[in-house]
């Protein structure tokens, strides 16, 4: 069967709307000017009290108004909307009725029409309301830009599924099944067509694929449950095998699967776009980057395996080298007591990559890294210190290196307890970095430690501007050491409590776990302020397991859970229980049973997508992905 051939080609359709578009507006405006040169000044003022008596609601005046100014011909253009709308609000039906027949007879508008089918329609006529539109469409159904306009009118009483039938209707008068997608897509929203609406985005980024990024957001904001992104995924999968050469689904596929943090099914579809499409910039390293982000450390380090193995002599190559180590590093950190033979293994290959790629970005890079493990996990601060002073001299260093390299001598001289060498550190990134992420992260370091030595006054000062800055993480960690100070400070004005406590997360920062640990019992025991105990619950959990001390640290967290269960830590203490039985204890069925019942309590949780993903990994949802 030959494909019917289409009436007019998209781009005519499209030039041919914004032209009539423009036609519109010149002919509404040549109209305003008629009316003004033809209507008397005293109907102008008429109308406009006729119009101020309908927008405070004095419907009889404006009712005796209108109906002396419909007299005029002239006066009806201006005045046909409120008092049409005048009349269906007070249920005036005939009258209504009487007053539309007599304009079509004499105009035969389309507006007018429309109006006497939306008539029948509200006043419970509604099989004339239908016929009414049929009739409308059908009359007007090669007349594209007519349709389009009856959908809007019709849309603006809230008539949406007779709108939806009037472009559905231009759609098929110009075989051009993808015409009118985004305002289908919106229509098939507001009716809450969830499937339809989803199928007409899908529709419309194949016609236009460069606005894939807008199609996303919108997905992102209006899909906001788990079962809505699992009904793209299948509608997706089944698209993508559909049109195995379609770039874009391929695309929407990696990225709904990112959305519902299934870094494994992004990972599989990710390498199945790398192999079909052939890029030059890989999807599966952007995938390992997020999934690394979202301390997806075994995923990440699968795409980043991925990657170096068929990536080679590409620009992807490098960046997926180090990403590989980092997240390894990651890996690391994450199982407590921290190993020193894995943290020494790691320098190694950091010191392979840098030694390999002497005169890449990616090598000083390697070298900070390098230099952190030496004086966090190794204690050899002063070889660190020897590195960082290097890469900070290196004339040739990019600036972003440079910075994040001061910040991190400032960590270490505060390992050290030499916190003025980091005040002046962490400031000189702060100025040379205004406005920017590091800046912000410099002027959150400096807050800290104004913070550790107890004066909170001026920590507040710095926390109060990074409530506003462009990173979420440094906001959150912002507000959360803002509230503590403000928490502790109300009743106790001089702050004796938080000095001490602030005193012992300085003792932990600089891996003096021990004495911190003691300094911890004997403040807990000293029965200091309510407001603190949550605080000194958390501390103890966050200690206990660094030093491999699970079971502890759970008692630590339930007491969290239990005693102050509104409070702001009550969430992080009930994930952060779930964490534990999943990596340090693998409780497989714990885990599970942790993550599941904090949906049910968190449901406002920053953790939910996370604990979400969590439950159903466990449960392994994800373990037979499709592929492409």
């Amino acid at each position: 069967m030959q494909k019917p051939k289409t009436i007019f080609p998209q781009k005519h359709i499209t030039d041919c709307i914004e032209i009539l578009s423009f036609k519109k507006y010149i002919n509404t405006l040549a109209l305003l000017l008629l009316l003004i040169t033809r209507t008397g000044a005293q109907d102008l003022q008429e109308i406009q009290i006729a119009n101020e008596y309908n927008a405070k609601g004095e419907k009889a005046k404006a009712l005796e108004a209108y109906q002396s100014l419909i007299k005029n011909p002239l006066n009806i253009q201006a005045v046909h909307a409120n008092y049409f709308g005048l009349l269906l609000g007070m249920a005036k039906y005939s009258q209504a009725q009487d007053y539309l027949e007599k304009l079509i007879r004499r105009e035969n508008r389309l507006t007018y029409k429309l109006d006497l089918g939306i008539l029948f329609i509200k006043s419970g006529e509604i099989p004339k309301g239908e016929k009414q539109f049929k009739s409308i469409f059908k009359e007007n159904a090669e007349d594209v830009y007519k349709l389009k306009s009856a959908a809007d009118h019709l849309a603006s009483y809230n008539l949406l599924e007779y709108a939806t039938e009037a472009l559905l209707q231009a759609r098929n008068s110009t075989s051009n099944p993808s015409i009118f997608a985004l305002e289908l897509a919106n229509l098939y929203r507001m009716q809450g067509k969830r499937e339809q609406m989803v199928g007409e985005y899908l529709n419309y980024i194949t016609q236009t694929p460069a606005n894939s990024a807008y199609v996303k957001n919108i997905l992102q904001v209006l899909l906001t449950k788990p079962e809505e992104f699992k009904t793209l995924e299948d509608v997706l999968y089944q698209k993508v095998q559909q049109n195995q050469q379609s770039e874009v689904y391929a695309d929407l596929l990696v990225w709904v699967n990112v959305q519902q943090k299934n870094f494994y099914g992004a990972f599989i579809q990710a390498r199945a776009y790398d192999k079909r499409f052939k890029k030059e910039q890989s999807k599966t390293l952007e995938t390992g980057q997020i999934a690394l982000s979202n301390q997806d450390f075994e995923n990440a380090i699968k795409c980043f395996s991925f990657v170096i193995k068929e990536f080679a002599n590409t620009e992807n190559y490098l960046p997926a080298q180090l990403a590989l180590i980092k997240a390894r590093e990651a890996k690391v950190k994450r199982a407590y007591p921290v190993n020193r033979d894995s943290v020494r293994y790691l320098i190694g290959e950091y010191e392979h990559f840098h030694v390999r790629y002497p005169n890449q970005n990616s090598a000083d890079e390697a070298e900070l890294s390098a230099a952190m493990l030496h004086a966090y996990y190794l204690g050899e601060m002063d070889s660190a210190i020897l590195v960082l002073n290097r890469l900070i001299a290196t004339p040739k260093i990019s600036t972003q290196i440079a910075a994040q390299s001061k910040i991190s001598l400032g960590d270490i001289y505060l390992l050290k307890g030499e916190p003025w060498e980091s005040t002046l550190l962490y400031s000189q990134v702060e100025k040379s970095q205004h406005e920017a992420p590091l800046g912000y992260e410099a002027k959150l370091k400096n807050a800290k430690l104004w913070y550790f030595n107890g004066d909170f006054k001026l920590a507040q000062e710095h926390l109060d501007i990074l409530k506003q800055a462009t990173s979420r993480e440094i906001a959150n960690d912002a507000m959360e050491l803002s509230m503590r100070i403000k928490e502790n400070t109300t009743f106790d004005t001089t702050g004796t409590a938080l000095k001490e406590y602030a005193a012992i997360e300085l003792l932990i920062y600089q891996n003096k776990l021990d004495e911190a640990l003691i300094k911890l019992e004997n403040f807990a025991s000293a029965k200091n302020s309510p407001t603190i105990t949550d605080d000194v619950y958390w501390l103890e959990a966050n200690l206990l397991m660094k030093k491999g001390k699970s079971e502890e640290a759970l008692e630590k967290l339930k007491k969290i859970v239990s005693e102050y269960p509104d409070d702001i830590l009550a969430d992080d203490a009930y994930f952060l229980e779930g964490d534990i039985y999943e990596h340090q204890l693998k409780n497989k069925e714990k885990a599970m049973e942790i993550y599941r019942e904090f949906l049910t309590k968190f449901p406002g949780s920053v953790y939910v997508a996370e604990a979400r993903k969590r439950f159903r990994t466990l449960r392994g949802d994800f373990s037979d992905q499709p592929n492409q």
